[in-house]
């Protein structure tokens, strides 16, 4: 078990809190409204799923947003801090739940990842699906629905840590599995995100934001994007020649261009994707007991809050 190092600090609740998204889908008789605890009565929630069917809190893991699953307000319907969830993505749902935008859900162990099923928790009922290092490799099946659901609007949300960071011991770790997702999934094999994850292990750096002013991600509703950490983790290259839409925001340091990318977004079809190199960002250094976590999300070195929640916010075209 790779042991990690993070500093803590409190991350401004102003930046968490920042308005500015917009609704999904306004009724016709009224323009959209800011996120208040009165509009969100009426508007249209974004609807974020959070996968836990791929071993997510395998080892010394905890990336969930809550204990309650499917619905994590069956822990606590006010959540105001991330000890209100228990879990290490807790501060991510929190942040989410409290601007009345957004609906969240987890796919709990032992389910299967669908689209166009019918089911409750299938694909299509949602916005943006979340896989935070997934441990477990998707099924044929599995992976076609993922990509069918980008294909046809849905965002997609990938979280990979380092190589050889196999949890669960079943010889598959997230570079693989999204590699593997990527390559050999039934709807396009051809590098269709325009980027493939490096197998390597980066013990520490904190890798810088390029400087675009423009961008929906590093300057979006929940405040403006520096840099990140990397504390054993990966980077990413890029392929524009394979999907021009392909875009590294954040790189390690010394890199840029198609080498050396630590957060990528892209396109495919009419849908969103984000990918990031490393799962010690997301964590808030809070779970279940049992586990030893440590507080990414607010560590002073990046601006990780900032980045995870603007990224679900676009990946959900908010």
């Amino acid at each position: 078990m790779t042991i990690r190092i993070r500093t803590l600090a409190a991350l401004s609740g102003a930046t968490l809190l920042a308005a500015g998204l917009t609704t999904l889908a306004p009724p016709a008789t009224a323009a959209p409204a800011a996120p208040t605890a009165t509009t969100a009565l009426t508007t249209t929630p974004h609807r974020v799923l959070f996968d836990n069917s791929k071993a997510e809190t395998a080892g010394n893991a905890d990336w969930i947003i809550s204990t309650s699953q499917p619905d994590p307000l069956a822990q606590n319907p006010s959540p105001t801090t991330e000890k209100s969830w228990t879990g290490a993505l807790s501060a991510w749902g929190v942040a989410l739940q409290k601007t009345g935008q957004y609906s969240l859900k987890t796919l709990p162990s032992g389910s299967t990842i669908t689209y166009g099923t019918g089911g409750a928790l299938d694909l299509a009922n949602f916005d943006t699906f979340v896989i935070p290092e997934p441990n477990i490799r998707l099924s044929a099946s599995e992976k076609s629905a993922v990509m069918r659901f980008v294909q046809n609007g849905g965002g997609l949300f990938l979280v990979s840590d380092h190589v050889n960071s196999d949890r669960n011991n079943d010889g598959w770790d997230s570079p693989k599995i999204i590699n593997d997702l990527l390559t050999n999934n039934g709807v396009n094999n051809n590098d269709p995100f325009g980027f493939s994850v490096d197998l390597l292990n980066i013990t520490t750096d904190n890798p810088r934001a390029v400087n675009d002013a423009t961008d929906p991600v590093l300057n979006g509703p929940f405040g403006t994007v520096t840099g990140s950490i990397l504390r054993n983790g990966t980077t990413f290259t890029l392929k524009p020649a394979d999907n021009p839409s392909v875009k590294g925001l954040v790189y390690r340091t010394g890199n840029s261009g198609n080498t050396g990318a630590f957060f990528v977004t892209s396109t495919f079809g009419s849908g969103r994707v984000a990918i990031w190199g490393d799962s010690s960002p997301i964590d808030d250094g809070t779970g279940q007991s049992g586990n030893t976590l440590f507080d990414g999300w607010d560590d002073p070195a990046g601006t990780d809050a900032a980045l995870a929640l603007n990224a679900t916010a676009w990946l959900s075209k908010a």
